[in-house]
């Protein structure tokens, strides 16, 4: 158990409020939870998560240690598009996490990969995301790489880091953008108004490069190609936002009312090429759109069509 000692200096917040905003690294659902099992006391006794505090309240919080956790095999079918004795390349559906998490413990690709790989997946990541050298979000679909070795997992994170690891992806973007093809080059970080978005900023960011070119184009939306020269968290989502056209669905970077039903951001990595760590052999893969992709692409030419 971890006690953390708070002096309010200011009178009005809410405890709850005052917790998650405090340094001990407590998101506010946190802070609620501990209020309500009894593990945060306001001078000495416990109160209501919408206690307000006065100036010299001392706040004693109570963090119990997290609970070990190590990613259990599940029975969830994969498509496989490769595989060898040393790496996995796996479409991943949308909706499925990759890697365990809070919040997501059971259900994901790793759980599925432990089923299938067994022992047999690099371990440089540890026992949360065993086999993982990069990946995609919960709602994107597509190519995944999965090295069943330590030796396999370093070759393929260094091409990423080199920026020599082919990705490409397929989306639906609002709007009708300009040219038919261009570049994002914009740094990415965190925002600092919103720890879980990211967005373009100068201060605590790494670069972050995007290439776009236009498929099709329809009545209010573009089909585009998107190949990423880094592969920063979200980066696709953050940057098609940051130049005025948000992947199409996305519910955290896009367009809170869409005229078109779509159920989730529409985002699909396409393609992924990279030299074998073996063979020193390059290879590439292409993966067909899933149906739901094919469906809002019916949709808008219906649409334009009109």
């Amino acid at each position: 158990m971890n006690e953390f000692k708070l002096n309010c200096e200011t009178s009005g917040a809410r405890l709850d409020k005052f917790i998650s905003d405090s340094n001990i690294d407590l998101s506010r659902s946190a802070a609620v939870n501990l209020i309500e099992n009894g593990a945060v006391l306001v001078n000495g006794l416990i109160v209501s998560k919408k206690y307000k505090l006065s100036q010299g309240d001392v706040v004693v919080v109570n963090v119990p240690d997290p609970m070990p956790y190590e990613a259990k095999a599940e029975n969830i079918p994969l498509d496989i598009v490769y595989e060898d004795e040393y790496l996995l390349v796996v479409n991943k559906p949308k909706g499925m996490v990759v890697h365990p998490a809070a919040g997501n413990y059971d259900g994901t690709l790793v759980n599925a990969l432990l089923y299938h790989c067994g022992d047999s997946l690099s371990g440089i990541n540890g026992v949360l995301r065993p086999g993982i050298v990069h990946r995609i979000d919960k709602d994107t679909s597509g190519l995944l790489i999965v090295a069943k070795n330590d030796f396999a997992h370093r070759s393929l994170a260094e091409q990423i880091k080199e920026h020599s690891f082919t990705r490409e992806y397929e989306s639906i973007v609002f709007g009708n953008l300009k040219n038919d093809s261009g570049t994002v080059d914009a740094p990415i970080g965190r925002n600092p108004k919103d720890r879980k978005k990211m967005c373009v900023t100068e201060k605590n960011s790494k670069n972050a490069v995007t290439h776009y070119s236009v498929i099709t184009r329809y009545k209010g939306y573009t089909h585009i190609k998107c190949k990423l020269e880094t592969g920063r968290t979200h980066q696709i989502r953050v940057h098609m936002a940051y130049i005025g056209h948000p992947v199409s669905g996305d519910k955290v970077y896009g367009i809170k009312s869409e005229r078109v039903g779509f159920e989730g951001q529409c985002l699909h990595a396409r393609k992924i090429g990279f030299i074998h760590p073996k063979t020193n052999e390059y290879i590439e893969f292409t993966s067909e759109l899933p149906d739901y992709f094919k469906k809002y692409l019916t949709k808008l030419q219906n649409i334009s069509f009109c």
